[in-house]
Protein backbone atom coordinates (compact mmCIF):
# COMPACT_ATOMS: atom_id res chain seq x y z
CA UNK A 1 0.00 0.00 0.00
CA UNK A 2 1.08 3.51 -0.70
CA UNK A 3 2.19 5.78 1.69
CA UNK A 4 -0.45 8.77 1.84
CA UNK A 5 0.87 11.81 3.24
CA UNK A 6 -2.22 13.41 3.81
CA UNK A 7 -3.05 10.71 6.27
CA UNK A 8 -5.26 11.54 9.63
CA UNK A 9 -2.42 10.56 12.40
CA UNK A 10 -0.24 13.15 10.40
CA UNK A 11 -2.93 15.68 10.44
CA UNK A 12 -3.27 14.71 14.50
CA UNK A 13 0.85 14.81 14.78
CA UNK A 14 1.27 18.38 12.97
CA UNK A 15 -2.11 19.41 15.00
CA UNK A 16 -0.31 18.75 18.44
CA UNK A 17 2.50 20.77 17.41
CA UNK A 18 0.89 23.28 16.09
CA UNK A 19 -1.36 23.62 19.15
CA UNK A 20 1.65 23.73 21.79
CA UNK A 21 3.38 26.06 19.91
CA UNK A 22 0.16 28.48 20.41
CA UNK A 23 -0.64 27.48 24.21
CA UNK A 24 3.28 28.53 24.93
CA UNK A 25 2.50 31.86 22.89
CA UNK A 26 -0.94 32.57 24.85
CA UNK A 27 1.21 31.49 28.21
CA UNK A 28 4.17 33.95 27.62
CA UNK A 29 1.46 36.57 26.27
CA UNK A 30 -0.60 36.24 29.62
CA UNK A 31 2.47 36.01 31.61
CA UNK A 32 3.71 39.70 29.70
CA UNK A 33 0.14 41.06 30.31
CA UNK A 34 0.69 40.72 33.72
CA UNK A 35 4.03 41.86 34.57
CA UNK A 36 2.97 45.01 32.84
CA UNK A 37 -0.02 45.61 35.41
CA UNK A 38 2.45 44.78 38.11
CA UNK A 39 4.87 47.33 37.14
CA UNK A 40 2.30 50.01 36.74
CA UNK A 41 1.84 50.04 33.27
CA UNK A 42 -0.71 51.90 30.95
CA UNK A 43 -2.81 49.33 30.35
CA UNK A 44 -5.12 50.58 27.67
CA UNK A 45 -1.49 51.22 25.78
CA UNK A 46 -1.03 47.58 26.35
CA UNK A 47 -4.06 46.81 24.84
CA UNK A 48 -3.42 48.75 21.94
CA UNK A 49 0.05 47.09 21.26
CA UNK A 50 -1.51 43.56 21.71
CA UNK A 51 -4.38 44.58 18.96
CA UNK A 52 -1.85 45.97 16.53
CA UNK A 53 0.43 43.37 16.51
CA UNK A 54 -2.51 41.17 15.87
CA UNK A 55 -3.13 43.02 12.88
CA UNK A 56 -0.08 43.12 11.47
CA UNK A 57 0.51 39.53 11.72
CA UNK A 58 -2.29 39.55 8.79
CA UNK A 59 0.48 40.41 6.54
CA UNK A 60 3.31 38.35 6.54
CA UNK A 61 1.09 35.30 7.16
CA UNK A 62 -0.14 36.12 3.59
CA UNK A 63 3.10 34.09 2.21
CA UNK A 64 2.91 31.46 4.56
CA UNK A 65 0.37 30.21 3.38
CA UNK A 66 0.73 30.50 0.11
CA UNK A 67 3.92 28.62 0.59
CA UNK A 68 1.90 25.43 2.60
CA UNK A 69 -0.32 25.51 -0.52
CA UNK A 70 2.41 25.50 -2.88
CA UNK A 71 4.45 22.80 -0.86
CA UNK A 72 0.94 20.57 -0.04
CA UNK A 73 0.99 19.79 -3.93
CA UNK A 74 4.70 17.60 -3.35
CA UNK A 75 4.49 17.45 0.64
CA UNK A 76 0.93 16.87 1.13
CA UNK A 77 -0.91 19.48 3.85
CA UNK A 78 0.31 18.29 7.31
CA UNK A 79 4.53 18.56 6.70
CA UNK A 80 3.95 22.16 5.41
CA UNK A 81 0.99 23.21 7.45
CA UNK A 82 3.18 22.10 10.78
CA UNK A 83 7.05 23.82 9.00
CA UNK A 84 5.89 26.95 7.97
CA UNK A 85 3.51 27.55 10.61
CA UNK A 86 6.48 27.74 13.11
CA UNK A 87 9.76 27.43 11.80
CA UNK A 88 10.23 27.58 7.92
CA UNK A 89 10.58 29.04 4.70
CA UNK A 90 9.21 27.95 0.80
CA UNK A 91 12.76 28.04 -0.44
CA UNK A 92 14.82 26.42 2.14
CA UNK A 93 11.86 23.28 2.66
CA UNK A 94 11.41 22.65 -1.10
CA UNK A 95 15.10 22.61 -1.90
CA UNK A 96 15.68 20.42 1.54
CA UNK A 97 12.71 17.93 0.28
CA UNK A 98 13.73 17.85 -3.73
CA UNK A 99 17.46 16.85 -2.58
CA UNK A 100 16.63 14.51 -0.05
CA UNK A 101 14.33 12.75 -2.50
CA UNK A 102 17.56 13.25 -5.13
CA UNK A 103 20.11 11.28 -3.11
CA UNK A 104 17.85 8.17 -3.30
CA UNK A 105 17.28 8.53 -7.06
CA UNK A 106 13.53 9.65 -7.26
CA UNK A 107 11.80 13.20 -8.36
CA UNK A 108 9.84 14.36 -4.99
CA UNK A 109 6.49 13.29 -6.52
CA UNK A 110 7.70 9.60 -6.45
CA UNK A 111 9.21 9.87 -2.95
CA UNK A 112 6.22 11.05 -1.05
CA UNK A 113 4.52 7.38 -2.05
CA UNK A 114 7.28 5.85 -0.11
CA UNK A 115 7.06 5.52 3.48
CA UNK A 116 10.82 5.22 4.30
CA UNK A 117 11.62 8.23 1.85
CA UNK A 118 9.11 10.40 3.22
CA UNK A 119 10.50 10.43 7.03
CA UNK A 120 14.10 11.02 5.47
CA UNK A 121 12.77 13.92 3.87
CA UNK A 122 11.05 14.42 7.05
CA UNK A 123 14.60 14.46 8.88
CA UNK A 124 16.31 16.27 6.12
CA UNK A 125 13.93 19.16 6.56
CA UNK A 126 13.71 19.23 10.31
CA UNK A 127 17.70 18.79 11.20
CA UNK A 128 18.85 21.15 8.57
CA UNK A 129 17.56 23.78 10.19
CA UNK A 130 18.35 22.92 14.46
CA UNK A 131 21.45 24.46 13.74
CA UNK A 132 20.58 28.25 13.05
CA UNK A 133 18.01 27.94 16.41
CA UNK A 134 20.83 26.77 18.21
CA UNK A 135 24.12 28.61 17.05
CA UNK A 136 21.83 32.30 16.90
CA UNK A 137 21.25 32.42 20.65
CA UNK A 138 24.98 31.29 21.50
CA UNK A 139 27.02 33.09 18.71
CA UNK A 140 24.57 36.03 17.36
CA UNK A 141 25.80 39.06 19.52
CA UNK A 142 30.08 37.94 18.39
CA UNK A 143 28.85 37.99 15.06
CA UNK A 144 27.10 41.27 15.02
CA UNK A 145 30.42 42.62 17.14
CA UNK A 146 32.51 41.15 14.42
CA UNK A 147 30.56 42.98 12.12
CA UNK A 148 30.40 46.38 13.89
CA UNK A 149 33.97 46.14 14.25
CA UNK A 150 34.81 45.66 10.25
CA UNK A 151 32.36 48.23 9.17
CA UNK A 152 34.01 50.88 11.65
CA UNK A 153 37.53 49.65 10.15
CA UNK A 154 36.67 50.31 6.80
CA UNK A 155 32.79 51.00 6.04
CA UNK A 156 32.67 50.40 2.88
CA UNK A 157 34.86 47.60 2.54
CA UNK A 158 32.31 46.41 5.33
CA UNK A 159 29.78 47.02 3.00
CA UNK A 160 31.09 45.02 0.50
CA UNK A 161 31.72 41.86 2.64
CA UNK A 162 27.41 42.40 3.77
CA UNK A 163 26.40 42.35 0.03
CA UNK A 164 28.82 39.42 -0.46
CA UNK A 165 26.99 37.62 1.88
CA UNK A 166 23.50 38.35 0.56
CA UNK A 167 24.12 37.95 -2.74
CA UNK A 168 25.97 34.41 -2.11
CA UNK A 169 22.59 33.49 -0.23
CA UNK A 170 20.88 34.15 -3.37
CA UNK A 171 22.92 32.76 -5.70
CA UNK A 172 22.48 28.98 -3.73
CA UNK A 173 18.75 29.56 -4.47
CA UNK A 174 19.89 30.39 -8.24
CA UNK A 175 21.29 27.36 -8.74
CA UNK A 176 17.63 25.25 -8.89
CA UNK A 177 16.26 27.93 -10.65
CA UNK A 178 18.62 27.81 -13.78
CA UNK A 179 19.47 23.66 -13.13
CA UNK A 180 17.14 22.52 -16.04
CA UNK A 181 17.47 25.53 -18.36
CA UNK A 182 19.33 23.30 -21.22
CA UNK A 183 15.72 21.40 -21.43
CA UNK A 184 14.31 24.46 -23.31
CA UNK A 185 11.16 25.21 -22.69
CA UNK A 186 10.34 23.63 -19.80
CA UNK A 187 13.13 24.48 -17.74
CA UNK A 188 12.80 27.88 -18.50
CA UNK A 189 9.29 27.96 -16.67
CA UNK A 190 10.98 28.68 -13.28
CA UNK A 191 13.36 31.60 -14.92
CA UNK A 192 10.29 32.83 -16.07
CA UNK A 193 8.60 32.64 -12.82
CA UNK A 194 11.63 34.36 -11.16
CA UNK A 195 11.29 37.10 -13.99
CA UNK A 196 7.86 37.92 -13.14
CA UNK A 197 8.22 38.21 -9.63
CA UNK A 198 11.25 40.15 -9.43
CA UNK A 199 9.52 42.64 -11.99
CA UNK A 200 6.65 42.70 -9.51
CA UNK A 201 8.97 43.25 -6.23
CA UNK A 202 10.52 46.72 -7.92
CA UNK A 203 7.05 47.70 -9.09
CA UNK A 204 6.41 47.17 -5.38
CA UNK A 205 9.88 48.80 -4.18
CA UNK A 206 9.15 51.71 -6.92
CA UNK A 207 5.73 52.83 -5.82
CA UNK A 208 6.91 52.86 -2.21
CA UNK A 209 9.89 54.80 -2.85
CA UNK A 210 8.00 57.18 -5.02
CA UNK A 211 4.60 57.94 -3.87
CA UNK A 212 5.55 57.30 0.05
CA UNK A 213 2.89 54.39 -0.04
CA UNK A 214 4.16 52.49 3.33
CA UNK A 215 1.85 49.75 3.73
CA UNK A 216 2.60 48.14 0.27
CA UNK A 217 6.05 47.01 2.30
CA UNK A 218 3.99 44.33 4.05
CA UNK A 219 2.35 43.21 0.84
CA UNK A 220 5.31 43.11 -1.82
CA UNK A 221 6.36 39.53 -1.18
CA UNK A 222 2.59 38.25 -1.05
CA UNK A 223 1.89 40.24 -4.05
CA UNK A 224 5.36 38.56 -6.09
CA UNK A 225 4.51 35.54 -4.78
CA UNK A 226 0.78 35.83 -5.98
CA UNK A 227 2.11 37.19 -9.20
CA UNK A 228 4.90 34.30 -9.85
CA UNK A 229 2.32 31.65 -9.03
CA UNK A 230 -0.11 33.48 -11.87
CA UNK A 231 3.03 33.49 -14.04
CA UNK A 232 3.46 29.75 -13.67
CA UNK A 233 0.05 29.15 -15.08
CA UNK A 234 -0.08 30.92 -17.85
CA UNK A 235 3.69 29.67 -19.10
CA UNK A 236 2.05 26.38 -18.85
CA UNK A 237 -0.94 27.61 -20.82
CA UNK A 238 1.09 28.87 -23.41
CA UNK A 239 4.14 26.86 -23.82
CA UNK A 240 3.61 23.55 -22.03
Amino acid sequence: MNFNVNDKFLYLLAGGIIVFVILQSSYFLVKAIKSARQVGMDMNKVKHTVITSAIFTIAPALPILLGVISLSKFLGTPLPWMRLSILGAITYELTAAASAASSVGLSLADAITNGTIYATIVWVMTIGIIPSVILIPIFLKKIQSGISTLKNRDVEWGEHMMTSIFLGMISAFLGVVFKDIRLGIPGLLPVFVLAVSAIIMSICGLIIKKKQIKWIEDYALPFSIIGGMASAVFYQQMFL
